[in-house]
């Protein structure tokens, strides 16, 4: 993967105005899109295939007066007046009537056509009135929402002084949150720390400029979507935050090691597309993880969360996309000037002061100095030797990284156990508040103060008790019955025995007598643990029901679709949880080739998530610090925060873990000692996962203060998660962790290595092929070229040295017939090759396997009926390597000297026809079989490769012979 993004970072280096423009103009065609075809978002949660979804479905067939939403209007008298009085009942009346004429509204119910009514409050003091509609909210025209509003207005100015009106009900419990202030400020806090970090404003305005391309693709192509799909206004809000916090990292990383290249002199137009093959490989690693995760969400079965998840990764896969394209363009355009002056051409001299003055760059805030930073691969494997004269290793020793993150990691790793046992006990009671978390739709209670919803909700609550704000709707047919009105009464009456019901407002029969709704009103509020005991209470009523009326009742309305919702997404953690634990454990394996690292990273990512449920609990549900993070209301938190936050924190985690984790593994591969390398590691990479930590709690932080009730807990949640997470697990526990562990921290089974693929998201691969770009010497042209190469298979074939010039033959003999097939494979770009240098039509195996493949065919004699015919096919693609396993088995002398003149023709026309010569590879037990088939004119290497499994004195006898 590294090979193709170099090759993409290098084409958008070159390209960039061309690329500049391409995003210019994909912006402005989506957002022509969005405006033309998008219908805005829609707050309507459907959930298919639930006792409440299905009822309202039923509900919309057969009384269609209650398949609209609603609006209800309260009217207040003043301090020791009465609703009753005739002139406010008068008011009341008239604005009813008025009500009633207003389009989209089908009915309007008067709270004095009955003395008993429950619309009048016990003391007088409040009346209710319903407005029910024939539309969803999404359909309600703005001109009837404001009609409404005006009426209550007027309504308001009849009637006496000190009297209060309000419009709300379901029809107002929604709004769409849009980008305010806080978000704004995050943005520009965000800007800041990229300059601390960097040390150039130009550097820094990169990862911003190419987040808010992405958020703004991402997003109009969400808002697009709204024509045909539901879309809640949650989903690109996420969309906006992800897309800014990831956007920024993720450009972060790569400027971010493009700005270290360009210090060490490294000029920028080699620089950048390296950057893009090493940080963007990470960067893919990370984007994939979060996007799976969250396309995971739609484990959970409910489509407006899957439709939110998907709206999230596509804002996640565009960051990406952006990343790796537009930054590349916009360091084209900025060249040397994304390092300070002292770092460009021209200032050598005042470099060369600044390091004899000893003051490296950043080194005062924790990155390696220059000695360190320069310790490569051999130094750090050798050992003083006193007996060969050698100085002591003390002395040979690269200096101990220092600054603030050279002392944070030594003090972490300095008692591993008391590290792990702490951190691991204060984010575990950190967790307990996660106990009583409680999940619950959004309503008018959570709207900000001030808002028509939120002050017609409390008015309701204040003088009819909170259940009046969350009613619950029981339905059911009565098409059986010759008086439904009266079984309706007899139902209503039972229920209104039942515990935790306060008032039984409305019970009848449709039109039509076939179907019954009542209204119930719970003692508690619509998201309380009373009126979620309540709705389990009646649906275990239902064979009570059933037995006694001969009536199937369904429990529904607003506030049980909302405990039906909460209840499936609570249900679906654990197996989500699962999935995501599971999947870090596998891509973990696959990155490190290591047991310990990704078992600590998948715990640590318990413990992360744990302590984020913990806090958001503490502040949602039990009100901590309520006021001064703008919370309007605790008691539970928005249903679908617990699996969003699970899903976007994965992701993110699995970040810091292998930005962290790789450059200690890489300094550990050098040959160091465990404890060094994990302090050189660390420090080397440390600055960034902080800058990447503190801007996507910046980021998430602004998103917690603009007051939007289903996004608070969601930004806290990510907030206190990403900051656990990164400077408590990734850059604490995970040293301690790897330093306990020491050497076994790097140990792997050989089953798992050789079942597992490997995920290079270093660039690794890469810096191989750089490694051996001069090698065996510049301008090399053989075919093949191995030095002690090993292949992966049973028993493991080792030390092979082999040169095969092109247009030449290697003839495979000796050994077994399933080493000489391993050996062919591997060298045709199909078996792995684990040890030694090893270079294919110029292609480094197995970094370029892939190439090297496809360039290639392998003919397997064996079980062929029609040999001939098969390398005749393979010829016929036009392959640089044509490897022909077990020539020996062609026993027919006609076939032989058949398959001798094919391959002397496919050899002869290669050129002719591909540019290149044929390169041909055989096997056979003996290598006297090969010359019965290989062209006369075409020069012979004959290789009989060693198994680990002969004894040395065997393996050295059958090295390679030319």
């Amino acid at each position: 993967m590294s090979s193709a993004l170099h090759a993409l970072g290098r084409w958008a280096y070159r390209a960039r105005l061309l690329v500049v423009l391409l995003w210019v103009g994909i912006l402005a065609v989506l957002f022509g899109l969005a405006g033309l075809l998008g219908t805005g978002t829609n707050n309507t949660y459907a959930f298919p295939g639930t006792q409440s979804q299905d009822a309202l479905d039923s509900l919309a067939r057969t009384f269609p007066q209650f398949s609209g939403t609603s609006a209800q209007l309260i009217a207040v008298a003043p301090d020791d007046g009465d609703v009753t009085d005739p002139d406010f009942e008068s008011a009341v009346e008239d604005a009813i009537t008025a009500l009633g004429e207003i389009p989209q509204v089908s009915g309007v119910s008067s709270p004095y056509d009955d003395s008993s009514s429950a619309d009048i409050s016990s003391d007088s003091s409040a009346v209710l009135v319903t407005i029910q509609l024939t539309v969803q909210t999404v359909d309600v025209l703005p001109a009837t929402s404001d009609a409404l509003q005006a009426e209550g207005r007027t309504l308001q100015g009849n009637l006496p002084d000190g009297s209060q009106v309000s419009v709300g009900g379901a029809l107002y419990s929604q709004v769409n949150p849009g980008i305010g202030l806080s978000e704004l400020t995050s943005v520009f806090i965000a800007l800041g720390v990229l300059v601390i970090t960097f040390g150039s404003l130009v550097a820094a305005g990169m990862p911003i400029t190419t987040a808010l391309v992405g958020v703004g693709a991402a997003v109009a192509v969400v808002l697009t979507g709204t024509r045909w799909l539901t879309v809640t206004s949650t989903a690109p809000l996420l969309a906006v935050m992800l897309g800014l916090a990831v956007g920024v990292d993720y450009s972060l990383f790569i400027v971010s090691r493009h700005q270290d290249q360009v210090k060490r002199g490294m000029p920028p137009e080699e620089s950048a597309p390296r950057a893009v093959a090493t940080a963007g490989s990470a960067v893919m690693f990370a984007a994939t993880t979060v996007i799976i995760a969250l396309l995971g969400l739609s484990v959970a079965r409910i489509p407006f969360l899957t439709i939110t998840g998907v709206s999230a990764a596509l804002a996640v896969a565009t960051a990406a996309l952006v990343a790796l394209t537009l930054t590349p363009a916009l360091l084209a355009f900025a060249r040397w000037h994304v390092v300070p002056k002292r770092f460009r051409p021209g200032h050598e001299a005042s470099a060369e002061r600044a390091d004899e003055d000893g003051e490296p760059e950043a080194a005062d805030v924790g990155e390696p100095t220059d000695a360190v930073e320069s310790t490569d691969g051999a130094d750090a494997a050798e050992v003083a030797d006193p007996a060969r004269g050698d100085e002591p290793a003390a002395a040979r020793t690269p200096p101990r990284p220092g600054g603030v993150f050279g002392h944070w990691v030594r003090g972490a790793i300095r008692w591993p156990p008391v590290t792990v046992v702490l951190i691991t006990a204060v984010l575990a009671l950190a967790a307990l508040p996660a106990a009583h978390l409680r999940l619950a739709l959004p309503d008018s209670g959570s709207l900000p103060e001030g808002a028509p919803g939120r002050v017609t909700y409390d008015l309701i609550a204040e003088h009819f008790g909170a259940g009046a704000n969350g009613p619950l709707i029981l339905t059911g047919s009565v098409i059986q019955s010759t008086d439904p009105v009266t079984l309706v009464d007899e139902i209503a009456a039972d229920v209104a025995d039942v515990q935790g019901v306060a008032a039984v407002p409305l019970a009848t029969p449709n039109e039509t007598g076939d179907t019954a709704v009542i209204q119930v009103i719970p003692d508690g509020a619509p998201d309380s643990e009373e009126t979620e005991q309540l709705v389990h209470r009646l649906r275990a009523m239902h064979d009570v029901f059933l037995e006694d009326y001969a009536v199937d009742l369904a429990v529904t309305g607003y506030t049980a679709l909302g405990i039906d919702i909460s209840e499936r997404l609570g249900s679906a953690l654990l197996p989500f949880g699962l999935l995501v634990v599971g999947l870090s454990l596998v891509l973990l394996a696959m990155v490190f080739r290591s047991i310990v690292v990704p078992i600590t990273a998948a715990l640590g990512y318990v413990l992360s998530i744990g302590a984020a449920f913990g806090l958001t609990s503490l502040v949602f549900v039990d009100g901590f610090l309520a006021g001064p993070l703008n919370v309007e209301s605790a008691g539970a938190v928005t249903s679908f925060m617990p699996i969003i936050v699970m899903g976007v924190l994965f992701g993110l985690a699995m970040d810091y873990e292998v930005f962290l984790v790789s450059r200690m593994r890489e300094e550990y591969l050098k040959g160091g000692e465990p404890r060094p390398s994990i302090e050189r590691g660390f420090v080397a990479s440390a600055r960034v996962v902080t800058a990447a930590g503190i801007i996507m709690f910046t980021v998430f932080g602004g998103f917690i203060l603009n007051g939007e009730a289903s996004m608070q807990p969601i930004a806290f949640g990510l907030a206190t998660g990403v900051a656990i997470d990164a400077f408590i697990v990734r850059m604490t526990l995970t040293p301690a962790v790897l330093a306990w562990f020491g050497r076994h921290a790097w140990w792997f089974p050989a089953g798992l290595d050789r079942v597992l693929p490997h995920f290079d998201v270093e660039g690794e691969g890469l810096a191989r092929e750089d490694e051996l770009a001069d090698w065996p010497e510049p301008g090399d042209a053989h075919a093949i070229v191995g030095e002690g190469v090993a292949v992966r298979r049973e028993p493991r074939l080792v030390g092979i040295d082999v040169r095969v010039p092109a247009g030449g033959a290697l003839v495979v003999a000796g050994a077994t017939p399933e080493e000489r097939r391993a050996l062919l494979l591997a060298l045709t770009g199909r078996r792995p090759v684990v040890d030694g240098r090893l270079k294919c039509l110029g292609l480094v195996l197995p970094v370029r396997a892939r190439s090297v493949r496809a360039d290639s065919a392998v003919v397997e004699i064996a079980g062929l009926r029609d040999p001939i015919a098969a390398v005749v096919d393979a010829a016929a693609d036009g392959p640089r390597l044509l490897a022909i396993d077990g020539v020996d088995l062609l026993a027919d002398p006609t076939a032989r000297d058949e398959l001798r003149e094919v391959l002397t023709g496919a050899a002869g026309g290669a050129e002719r026809r591909t540019g290149h010569p044929l390169t041909l590879l055989v096997s056979c037990e003996r290598a006297e079989a090969a010359e019965a088939v290989l062209p006369t004119d075409m020069g012979r290497t004959v290789l009989e490769p060693a198994a680990s499994a002969r004894t040395a004195t065997e393996a050295a006898g059958t090295g390679a012979v030319t």
